[in-house]
């Protein structure tokens, strides 16, 4: 069985900022995965490779202790050589068949499909393991993009048999109405690691999924 089929993704997605403070990005990240969110993506634009390489090794490190998954923005020799648990891929990345090359298929595949669900379905057929669709709301890490409506994300949990994201701008104030609309998952950058509190705020939205915070000895000590 390939991991994809054993491990759906749900609830809270977490991705990074970028942060070139990497005492900084891992302390915020480890409020996050205290609180209970188990996916997170590591995605930084600007940090020179070295410095990537280093992040998304700690990065690793953390998510295992948590039980939690990483997936790695953009590069899947990344993703492979820090034992990743998948990449995810826009338009301008690896192709899904080459991205496969390289991780084989126990590592998932995750794709940005904007607002196209003709975009997913092909992305579907050629072997990715989940989609992504945005911005659903302005968002402040992409404020050029399109709007996707939220009657795409029916559309998709009817046609598509792979779990579907949600990303841009959403908030614990405004999810809800994404979920409803039939999104398996929330990707949250800003609403997270610019949030006064992040595990505070990532134990709202895990509460809009019905998910219970991790108790304190249960995250320090998962199975």
């Amino acid at each position: 069985m390939r991991k994809a089929e054993s491990q759906r993704l749900t609830g809270l997605y977490a991705i990074t900022p970028d942060w070139a403070d990497s005492e900084r990005l891992l302390a915020v990240t480890e409020a996050i995965l205290q609180a209970g969110c188990r996916w997170l993506q590591y995605r930084n634009k600007t940090a020179p490779p070295a410095l990537r390489q280093a992040q998304a090794r700690a990065l690793r490190a953390l998510t295992r202790r948590h039980g939690a998954q990483l997936i790695v923005n953009d590069d899947p020799g990344l993703a492979r050589s820090v034992e990743a648990d998948g990449v995810h891929l826009g338009r301008e990345d690896a192709h899904i068949s080459a991205a496969r090359d390289i991780l084989g298929n126990e590592r998932l595949i995750g794709v940005s499909c904007y607002q196209s669900l003709a975009l997913a379905c092909k992305a579907v057929a050629a072997g990715a393991d989940y989609v992504a669709f945005g911005s659903v709301y302005p968002s402040a890490s992409k404020p050029q993009a399109a709007p996707a409506e939220l009657a795409l994300f029916s559309e998709a949990r009817r046609s598509l048999p792979v779990p579907v994201v949600a990303i841009g701008g959403i908030t614990p104030d405004n999810a809800a109405a994404v979920i409803a609309a039939g999104a398996d998952a929330l990707a949250v950058i800003t609403a997270l690691y610019a949030a006064e509190d992040p595990g505070a705020q990532a134990e709202r939205f895990l509460a809009l999924f019905g998910q219970s915070p991790v108790p304190e000895s249960a995250a320090a000590h998962p199975q």
